[in-house]
């Protein structure tokens, strides 16, 4: 009897542990990288992606590194092909910040004034403003789209001398790429060192990513990288980037190669290869943690929403013509970054792919959606040609348009003709006065790239008013 009630004693503590022990532990195995490998070529053959570059490591090591596709002059994408990391860069902004926090040089919570007193906002609060506030991105400073060109760091900040802050410093998050402008100015003031060689000199050397730099505008020549692409309409097109001054908030240029090396290091508690610490553990973790005011957004780095499973600390990038990703997963170990030679207006698919890539390390099967980004811009290919076949039609009855109104007083005719004037008053102001906003550097031909399909129907629509508005006019006075 005895050994009866003990067997199912036994089997009851079994079915129990069984029970509840948590499903990502029952599903983690060993990381097949064929799979990966599967994943990812699906991945940018059915969303037509021009190339790619991956790699994965895991406590420190590399799992996996691979590229497809290929770049703007024809070449195969390879893990040491460069690639612009964009907004990824404030990653390495926020490091050499925190390395320089390390050396006892900056406190976190010690006024920006204090190390930057010629730089003044219009905005008594600006005192106020501390490091940790311009990493976490807390700092009130705004982040307007049209700014004046710069070519140096110190004339990028310059701009913010007439700029008042839009809350007050640390009550809230708000994304503001000038944060990272200001602390990349303050890296330089601070070491004596220009923030492009301070880079390399802690952070891309220790960590032997020799193929790695930072530049100070998108139009700065950087030898062995190729234009990149946006895509519409289910293909992918070359483009020129953007012109504009980015450096410490988007300037670095990598390879999927080195940003495993890059994130070999944070998942080795900030250590090389050699073992050498680049930051202390400390530090490095209060990167990754909440701040105050910003519950999704630590040093430099983002914060996964709690619906995200598995939990990771991210960063992601996008310019006009590249996208990137990278993700550490604390809970397994690994980290996963992705670059892509291309942007996409309506998805960011460095993100899906990456997170197709946990996925796999989690056991679990990753799912190609339908390619919505492609469904989006031929739906707006549909309605441009709808919309150029009634405009055609519309232009060639033009004459019979104003016959018809005649006899309609002067102010009621133009007012019929509101409907087609406002769009071109409005699409007219994007393609012609904005670009020339700020004495900026934009081109017509910049705005296209922000978003081809939408953009061509634009163009549509401001021909036709166009056209529509002058020959009916045109009929009305003759006749």
């Amino acid at each position: 009897m005895y050994k009866k009630l003990g067997f199912i004693f036994l089997i009851t503590i079994l079915i129990w542990s069984l029970w509840i022990t948590p499903s990502s532990i029952q599903a983690a195995g060993p990381l097949n990288t064929n799979d990966i490998d599967e994943f990812v070529s699906k991945y940018i053959k059915k969303n037509r992606l021009p190339g790619a570059a991956i790699v994965v490591v895991k406590d420190g090591k590399l799992v996996y590194e691979k590229g497809y596709g290929h770049d703007a002059e024809g070449k195969p994408i390879t893990e040491k092909s460069l690639m612009r990391i964009a907004s990824a860069s404030k990653s390495f902004t926020a490091f050499a910040v925190l390395q320089l926090v390390d050396q006892g040089k900056i406190k976190l919570d010690d006024p920006v004034a204090k190390y930057l007193p010629e730089i003044k906002l219009d905005d008594s609060r600006w005192k106020e403003v501390t490091v940790r506030q311009l990493l976490s991105h807390t700092s009130g400073i705004p982040s307007p789209i049209i700014v004046a060109p710069a070519n140096t760091i110190k004339a990028g900040v310059e701009r913010l001398q007439d700029w008042q802050l839009q809350s007050q410093p640390g009550e809230k998050f708000a994304y503001s790429n000038p944060n990272y402008w200001m602390l990349a100015f303050l890296v330089e003031k601070v070491s004596g060192i220009e923030f492009s060689d301070f880079l390399k000199q802690k952070i891309f050397s220790p960590l032997e990513m020799n193929d790695s730099l930072t530049a100070i505008n998108t139009g700065d020549p950087v030898q062995g990288l190729p234009k990149g692409y946006v895509t519409a309409y289910g293909t992918a097109i070359p483009w020129t980037e953007l012109e504009q001054m980015f450096a410490g908030a988007g300037g670095v240029v990598t390879t999927a190669s080195d940003m495993g090396k890059w994130l070999s290091m944070h998942t080795n508690d900030g250590k090389n290869k050699k073992g050498e610490a680049l930051l202390s553990k400390e530090l490095l973790e209060e990167s990754y943690s909440p701040q105050p005011g910003s519950e999704k957004y630590g040093l430099g780095w983002q914060l996964s929403s709690p619906n995200v499973n598995p939990a990771r600390k991210s960063h992601s990038g996008d310019l006009s013509t590249y996208q990137t990703q990278q993700d550490i997963v604390p809970s397994s170990g690994y980290a996963v970054s992705v670059l892509l030679n291309s942007f996409t207006p309506t998805l960011k698919h460095a993100y899906e792919i990456s997170s197709g890539i946990i996925q796999l390390t989690e056991g679990n099967e990753p799912e190609i959606k339908a390619s919505v980004p492609m469904i989006l811009d031929l739906s707006l290919g549909f309605i441009t040609i709808v919309y150029l076949i009634l405009g055609i039609k519309g232009v060639v009855k033009s004459k019979e348009w104003s016959k018809k109104r005649k006899q309609h007083p002067t102010w009621r005719f133009f007012l019929r003709l509101i409907p087609q004037l406002l769009p071109v008053l409005l699409i007219g102001w994007l393609f012609f006065i904005v670009p020339t906003l700020q004495n900026n550097s934009s081109t017509i031909i910049d705005a296209f790239g922000l978003y081809p399909a939408a953009m061509i129907l634009f163009a549509i629509m401001f021909i036709v008013g166009l056209a529509l508005s002058i020959l009916r006019s045109y009929y009305r006075i003759r006749n």
